[in-house]
């Protein structure tokens, strides 16, 4: 634990509050970070690449961690202007801050919630470490506008279906205000200090060129978004899931703007409001269906076709372009995961959650709730899913979506030459199996 042996600035005796930057990374409108720098203690920030879920912090490869630490290099310059430091630990949560409080006097702990099921336990573990050290540990509602019984039937019971669930939500905020949190008048608050190990991890960070670091909320995008939302060819939709995800943008901030701009993307904020509720009442859907009638399905699961699916050669022009597009850039295009999460599930009768982890392998904006939720969706099993016998033909949605192909030449060059793939499958055939193989297996 010799990365905080001796912080320069913080003596023996000071008592200071502890902000413990996760799926947050921004100084502005951050919930946490404003109540701790209100708490008339210093302030020493820090973030911990948790072993539990990454296998290195220095990993080059990983789009999510290069991600990671370009945003952990903003807030350190900010942090730096203001003679302050971030402290970047590695290694169990739990262990962390065991010997944090061995080297420290430290009052409280702040963070903001986080609802996936990991994430819950990894906090009741510490705030158990911390109650019995007698340090308080404070948390706060900070990703999403409304959450766990925030918005419930009047019966106390959650909602299962999208519609009402986005009526009451949207009846519910038409009464609030949403306030922004600026840290700015507090800033002085920080633990003055310079922590020279700080910094390592974050040098030499890589640029995402496809997606950047800086969350520029694209305003003109966002005011037609409902006419170009479904056009993967162009650049229709607003490409910040990746910052809801890591909390690079504050969720307030930009549902304001929403509610001014374009309703349906309102609405497509509402539905990962949604996913997370879901996620929160029933934790089982991260393993299972939602809807219990469906987990006898006779999937196919043949691994050579999956294989194939993985490297976007289904020779399906629309499915392999989305696919090529995700392997090679870690995001793609809302309307093109429907189209090759339906074509998985359905045309090749393989399990939705093979199709869920390779997608929570590859998706820089991976938010367990939102895939889940959507993976679900699109096998019919999952709460307010689509029917069953709903099963997109992909050449149709090729000629509605992308009419000149310029999408699918992009990631497909190859496409209308010999070289090409054959279709794996045909549409009718695949079809009448999937709509077979779900009757069969909904009768028992």
């Amino acid at each position: 634990m010799d990365a905080f042996e001796n912080i320069p600035g913080i003596k023996t005796n000071d008592s200071v509050v502890i902000f413990w930057f996760r799926r947050d990374l921004r100084i502005d409108d951050n919930t946490g970070l404003y109540h701790a720098l209100n708490s008339g203690k210093k302030v020493l920030p820090i973030f911990i690449f948790d072993t539990e879920i990454i296998e290195h912090p220095d990993k080059r490869t990983d789009a999510r961690i290069i991600f990671i630490r370009n945003a952990l290099q903003m807030i350190q310059e900010k942090l730096q202007s203001s003679g302050s430091s971030l402290l970047l630990l590695t290694g169990k949560p739990t262990e962390i801050f065991n010997g944090l409080t061995e080297k420290l006097n430290i009052h409280e702990v702040y963070t903001n919630h986080d609802y996936e099921p990991y994430a819950i336990k990894r906090d009741q573990a510490v705030a158990t470490l911390l109650q019995l050290k007698g340090i308080g540990f404070k948390t706060f509602k900070d990703q999403v506008i409304f959450e766990k019984n925030d918005i419930i039937k009047a019966n106390g019971e959650p909602y299962t279906v999208f519609t009402p669930y986005s009526r009451q939500w949207i009846k519910t905020i038409n009464k609030l205000t949403l306030s922004l949190y600026n840290p700015q008048q507090l800033i002085h608050n920080l633990v003055r200090c310079e922590i020279p190990r700080s910094d390592e991890m974050l040098k030499n960070t890589i640029s995402i060129d496809s997606l950047p670091t800086k969350p520029e909320i694209p305003l003109d995008i966002i005011r037609n978004y409902h006419l170009t939302r479904d056009i993967p060819s162009i650049e229709g939709t607003s490409k910040l899931s990746h910052h809801l995800r890591f909390g690079t943008i504050s969720i307030r901030k930009l549902v304001n703007m929403a509610m001014e701009l374009n309703e349906t993307f309102l609405g497509e904020l509402i539905w990962r409001e949604f996913f997370m509720m879901i996620l929160w009442y029933f934790p089982g859907v991260v393993t299972n269906s939602f809807k219990t009638k469906y987990a006898s399905i006779e999937w196919k699961n043949n691994e050579n076709e999956f294989i194939r699916w993985c490297n976007g050669e289904t020779g399906y022009p629309l499915v392999d372009a989305g696919m090529r597009e995700l392997n090679a850039t870690g995001w793609m295009h809302n309307r093109v995961r429907m189209i090759t999460a339906g074509f998985l599930v359905k045309h090749l009768l393989i399990d939705w959650r093979w199709g869920e982890a390779y997608f929570a392998q590859k998706l820089l904006d991976f938010e367990l709730s939102s895939n889940n939720g959507n993976w679900q969706w699109a096998a019919g099993c999952g709460c307010d899913a689509a029917p069953y016998f709903r099963i997109f033909n992909p050449y149709e949605q090729a000629k509605k979506f992308d009419p000149h192909h310029t999408y699918i030449i992009k990631w497909v060059p190859e496409y209308g030459t010999k070289n090409y793939a054959q279709p794996m499958v045909e549409h009718n055939f695949a079809r009448q199996r999937a709509i077979n193989t779900y009757k069969r297996s909904l009768l028992y």
